[in-house]
């Protein structure tokens, strides 16, 4: 009951603190939880320091309060200099008796030093509490952290007949306004968003989260050759945006061109490894068709939402095929939504 809170107090953390994990703190004391916090924003104060700051807030007598308490956080505290001081040192100090952890910081600066720490200081440690949900909460940077590139979503809305888009690639409206919606959401709770040569130039997104409340993510368009116009709303200044192309690095206002070598199978190598340097933690994949494929066919994926509208194309681009593990499926207005897992990742982790 006390780990599912913290997962529910760092899931406020999404889409605000990246690169850092998304964690949520509690302090029970005599079964009563007296203190809470969660990771609020990157480079402020993680959860473990914001629960204890409830605490002493609170209580008049807290410091002797804290060495009756038990804290319960989603994930192992840190135990290294950051941006913000060791969490373990701090629970050390405030002398916190035992503390019980989701699971284990796959961070090389972490990776069991903080629960080390704990134990050398005679902290009672208990762990693996709801292991594979905390895993999966924090699945984005513990892909980061393992795989050492994004943890990568695809995205695409289908005709009910199995198509992409019309074969002229006209912009043509395949979901409904609450799909639409949804995507806003998404977008703000992920670092960045890509899209190919041909969607850019037919759709003329904007890639922002104007009908939801939260950050606009990095926008990314591929370019080989910079031949899109410059009058696209993603050159439009208002938002960073990042230029895969075969032509320059450079960078003019908030648009920066970076230079591959080549487009051949490799790209979607090249292009998570440029945005794993980056610190970008999580990448939304909004197509087009060609874009998709490359991603599914190099197996650089870890989710695909996938919408299919209510209506038919006489003819079209075929909708890419994807093969995984069926997480959920519902509807969302007159859409239906399915989201599959890639299959190579941990079936403990969802």
């Amino acid at each position: 009951m006390y780990m599912n809170r913290c997962l529910q107090l760092a899931a406020n953390g999404l889409g605000q603190v990246s690169p850092n994990p998304i964690v949520g703190a509690l302090i029970l004391h005599n079964n009563q939880i007296i203190g809470e916090g969660w990771h609020r924003k990157y480079g402020e104060a993680h959860a473990e320091v914001n629960a204890i700051g409830q605490v002493l807030e609170k209580y008049p007598d807290a410091e002797k309060i804290l060495k009756e308490a038990v804290m319960y956080v989603n994930l192992e505290p840190c135990a290294h200099q950051g941006k913000t001081p060791p969490c373990a040192d701090l629970i050390i100090r405030h002398g916190i008796p035992e503390v019980v952890i989701g699971c284990p910081d796959p961070h090389e600066k972490v990776a069991g030093k903080g629960i080390e720490k704990l134990l050398a200081a005679g902290v009672r440690v208990r762990t693996g509490i709801l292991e594979a949900a905390c895993l999966e909460l924090n699945r984005r940077f513990v892909t980061f952290q393992t795989e050492r590139r994004p943890y990568v979503i695809l995205k695409w809305a289908q005709t009910r007949n199995g198509y992409f888009a019309p074969l002229d690639g006209a912009r043509y409206w395949i979901t409904s306004p609450f799909s639409r919606q949804l995507v806003h959401r998404w977008r703000s709770e992920e670092d960045a968003v890509m899209v190919g040569y041909r969607t850019a130039l037919a759709d003329d997104p904007q890639l922002t989260v104007r009908e939801w409340s939260g950050r606009n993510p990095l926008r990314i368009a591929i370019d080989r050759d910079l031949s899109l116009p410059s009058s696209l709303k993603l050159f439009d200044q208002t938002e960073k945006t990042l230029v895969f192309n075969a032509v320059k690095t450079d960078a003019v206002g908030a648009v920066h061109y970076l230079e591959v070598e080549n487009f051949n199978f490799y790209f979607p190598q090249f292009s998570l490894y440029q945005l794993y340097l980056m610190d970008v933690q999580s990448l939304i994949i909004e197509g087009g068709a060609k874009t998709l494929d490359a991603f599914i066919k190099s197996n650089l994926w870890d989710e695909a939402r996938i919408f299919t509208g209510a209506a038919d194309l006489p003819e079209g681009i075929p909708a890419p095929h994807i093969y995984g593990s069926l997480v959920e499926e519902k509807q969302v207005g007159p859409d239906k939504l399915v989201i599959y897992r890639n299959k190579r990742k941990r079936p403990d982790a969802g």
